[in-house]
């Protein structure tokens, strides 16, 4: 079966409906399967006092990032986009023959998302363990890719067992941005396939240090699917620019991905031939970095309903 390629637009659209329609259509022409938005509501963001400052003790080790609530706020309200909005990205799409998908962020957003008639969704990293969460997207019938970054293994495991008998895929995720070749532990691809065998690699790297070796030695692994930040804008006009590709890197994949599987590895083995230091450890401990990004970014947005607050996995 063919890999999906995921052109993941995240916010570097910059909340201009003009830039996010040349996205979607330069996606579909150079091989993308689907095209994804993210559902983030600026409304959603949670205030936690702790992140304002942040904690480093005696030694200088960051015991809590610094995340200002205000300025977060601020930021992320520019970008943000209607629900008229995501209905015209979801017709925009099938205009250019390319399906449609959004990242569900809070419990209280999954049936606007759900309504608004998306192909498939997306269950961000650090949520792998948020059941009830996972519980209501199960009830979508909408086809899932779950992320698996700064998730520990007992909760894929659990995840794994609740989505039995459902339709998804999982991707390997490092939370590092960006991340190197030496930290991208594409061992495990196959560590996840114990679980289920449609596992897919939602890559980070950075294309202007690494270029697009990561996704190419996964889809050489046999990767269900490559999920890219994607832009069509210079890197440094987006705060996502630096780790995403644009639609020629995008072609780029898309016709290593038809090659034949033994032709990927002579090319591979023939331009990295240090490509084994992309493997890492199938079973690994997170790092210090990624332990801080999930601390913050699980609990990033919070539902609000009739004025009571609650996580995704209360």
């Amino acid at each position: 079966m063919r890999p999906i390629l995921i052109a993941e637009c995240c916010q570097n659209h910059n909340g201009n409906i003009n830039i996010l329609k040349k996205m979607i259509h330069e996606a579909a022409e150079n091989g993308a399967d689907f095209v994804k938005i993210q559902a983030i509501r600026s409304k959603d963001l949670s205030f936690r006092e702790r992140f304002e400052n942040g904690k480093i003790d005696e030694n200088g080790k960051i015991l809590t990032i610094k995340r200002p609530y205000q300025a977060e706020f601020d930021r992320l309200s520019k970008l943000d986009l209607t629900i008229e909005d995501e209905n015209w990205f979801i017709e925009e799409c099938k205009k250019a023959g390319v399906k449609s998908m959004t990242t569900v962020f809070t419990r209280t957003s999954v049936d606007e998302v759900v309504k608004s008639g998306y192909d498939a969704l997306k269950f961000a990293s650090y949520y792998c363990a948020s059941i009830p969460l996972l519980k209501d997207l199960k009830k979508t019938s909408k086809k899932l890719f779950i992320s698996t970054g700064s998730t520990f293994d007992n909760e894929i495991k659990e995840t794994a067992i609740l989505m039995k008998d459902y339709e998804y895929e999982f991707l390997h995720c490092v939370t590092i941005y960006p991340t190197p070749l030496e930290d991208l532990h594409l061992e495990r691809i196959n560590f996840l396939r114990k679980f289920n065998k449609r596992v897919g690699y939602s890559d980070h790297s950075k294309p202007a240090d690494s270029k697009l070796w990561a996704s190419k030695i996964a889809l050489a692994m046999g990767a269900s699917n490559i999920e890219r930040h994607y832009t069509v804008l210079e890197a440094h006009e987006t705060k996502d620019g630096p780790v995403s590709i644009n639609p020629k890197m995008l072609k780029e994949l898309r016709m290593f991905s038809d090659l034949d599987n033994d032709e990927q590895w002579n090319i591979i083995e023939k331009n990295l031939p240090n490509w084994k230091i992309t493997l890492g450890n199938p079973l690994r401990n997170l790092t210090e970095n990624e332990l801080l990004n999930r601390d913050y970014y699980r609990g990033r947005f919070v539902n609000k309903n009739n004025g009571k607050e609650y996580f995704n996995w209360e």
